[in-house]
């Protein structure tokens, strides 16, 4: 009977130690499983940040060349400002040609303020000049726009002498201003 007993005793420690083994392989593989998700999870955390920074500095180099291209745009565009500055400054000195340029900058400005009454400035060594080219100037606003102006020469204010020449019309009281000075220009002449 003691060995029924023991033999009885044997098979239910084969069964708790089986029965354990199970559970343990279960709780081994749930916890195996939960760490290999963890895992997944960090792993697709850091692509996702590589992505992102992969995003952000294509972003920042994309940035870069635009800012530098508009930098070679602006040093090209002062370039050529600073170059028809002098070119304007060299057809001062020619009188005809210069007078020809004034009096297409106070055409020019003239349809731009397209006023009956407009005060004319200058540089204190164009006065004479721009005498000489004034009724050239009025007649040939008044033939395109079939309306009369009145066309004075401000000759108490007058543009800085450093400047390069052109003019500047005003009216209303100095509430339009339109300005056609070599730092100014922003129509073609020709």
């Amino acid at each position: 009977m003691m060995a029924f007993i023991e033999q009885e005793a044997n098979e239910k420690a084969e069964e708790i130690d089986a029965k354990a083994e199970e559970e343990f392989n279960i709780e081994k593989g749930r916890l195996v499983q939960q760490q290999r998700l963890k895992i997944m999870e960090y792993y697709e955390k850091k692509e996702k940040q590589v992505e992102l920074q992969k995003k952000i500095q294509s972003s920042n180099m994309l940035n870069q060349a635009r800012l530098k291209v508009l930098k070679v745009r602006e040093d090209h565009v002062s370039n050529v400002l600073d170059d028809a500055r002098k070119r304007l400054g060299e057809v001062t000195k020619n009188e005809g040609e210069y007078k020809a340029v004034v009096t297409k900058l106070i055409v020019q400005g003239l349809f731009q303020v397209m006023e009956p009454k407009v005060t004319l400035r200058c540089r204190q060594v164009d006065v004479s000049l721009i005498r000489d080219i004034l009724p050239q100037a009025v007649e040939q606003y008044k033939a395109q726009m079939k309306q009369n102006v009145d066309l004075i020469i401000d000759e108490t204010n007058f543009l800085s002498a450093d400047t390069c020449g052109g003019v500047e019309l005003l009216a209303l009281n100095g509430r339009i201003k339109v300005r056609s000075t070599p730092h100014y220009i922003s129509t073609p002449l020709y």
